[in-house]
């Protein structure tokens, strides 16, 4: 009887309960954009996951230096999110496309990889390491679904005519603020309320202010103010994010234009179609790539316009070089573990 007893498995632990954060102004309700997911694996993409007119294809392991996301349209065929999937969906004048990266609540640096043809996902790396952002108290990783605008450039040879600051060479990027939780390779199709003007360094890093138009509270956002009405204090949540995220890795405080205002839609609208114009210039050749990739399959009058095939060879042998240093790595480690233990 008392083997018996010992070999009865204990009761499983009740799940944790999400907390609420801190106290800030508003209702429950209005408070429900700073609760985590009760289940944050629900945010972990499985492989060759669908989407609208989109799939996804992971190759090497989450987490690791060699792990991409590479896009496929519903043909099958490789596509780069940077250049081949529209700013907008067809007929749809003041909506736009958005790559999601990053889901709300998690910390891995994912970003459309402006350097490698066909541009994947991939987790970015600073000085060797993966890179992860902080908790930025009260917060649980970035506080929105984080992501970019396909087919906008920031340009860095030009200079902002209002902030002074060049461009950061990156697509616009973009905060999502939605009720829902999306995963990394996601292209919703988003409305813009506003945007950010972030300073860092001396470069420009515009930060849009965005819902999905399936949220189901889209139809009550129409303007930056509609976002301070309905989500008390999540704009200022915003800018104190942005201003310290990168002072726990020993770099100063962030700074913005326009005091850290918010403008408005058509202010937004107009920063768009600057960076839009800027990356028509970038693909067809009229200025500087600067190490930008611009290897597309859509842009038949690009110069960098690829067939489907020649697309399927970048991915194969990326895909065989990846395997090649995952292979040198795992050599390593095992040569590090075997000397250890003598």
């Amino acid at each position: 009887m008392r083997l018996l007893r010992l070999l009865r498995l204990p009761k499983p632990l009740p799940a944790p309960r999400p907390r609420p954060r801190p106290l800030l102004l508003g209702s429950e309700a209005e408070r429900s954009w700073q609760l985590p997911p009760p289940n944050l694996l629900s945010v972990v993409l499985p492989p060759h996951r669908a989407m609208s007119q989109y799939i996804t294809e992971e190759q090497g392991r989450p987490h690791s230096p060699q792990y991409r996301l590479y896009f496929k349209n519903v043909a099958g065929h490789y596509i780069s999110p940077f250049h081949d999937i529209p700013l907008k969906p067809e007929s749809k004048e003041k909506i736009f496309n958005m790559v999601v990266e990053i889901p709300r609540w998690t910390n891995a640096k994912m970003e459309i990889d402006t350097k490698e043809p066909l541009n994947p996902i991939k987790q970015d790396i600073k000085k060797g390491k993966l890179r992860y952002v902080a908790n930025i108290f009260p917060h649980k990783g970035f506080i929105w679904n984080y992501g970019a605008l396909p087919q906008t450039w920031e340009d860095p040879h030009h200079v902002d005519s209002i902030t002074k600051c060049h461009g950061d060479n990156d697509p616009l990027d973009v905060c999502e603020i939605g009720s829902k939780v999306y995963a990394p390779g996601d292209i919703i199709q988003v409305k813009i309320l506003g945007i950010l003007a972030l300073i860092d360094g001396d470069e420009t890093d515009w930060k849009l202010i965005a819902i999905s138009v399936d949220d189901p509270e889209a139809s009550k956002f129409h303007s930056i103010d509609d976002v301070r009405k309905y989500k008390p204090n999540y704009l200022e949540a915003t800018v104190d994010w942005f201003r310290f995220y990168k002072v726990p890795d020993g770099k100063p405080e962030n700074t913005f234009g326009f005091n850290g205002e918010f403008k408005d839609k058509d202010f937004a609208h107009e920063v768009i179609e600057s960076t839009h114009k800027c990356w028509k210039a970038l693909l067809h050749k009229e200025v500087d790539q600067g190490g930008i990739k611009c290897v597309n399959v859509k842009i038949s009058d690009s110069p960098f316009c690829c067939s489907e095939e020649e697309a399927r060879s970048i991915v194969k042998k990326a895909s065989a070089s990846m395997n090649e240093d995952f292979d040198s790595q795992e050599d390593e480690d095992i040569n590090k573990w075997h000397f250890i233990k003598k």
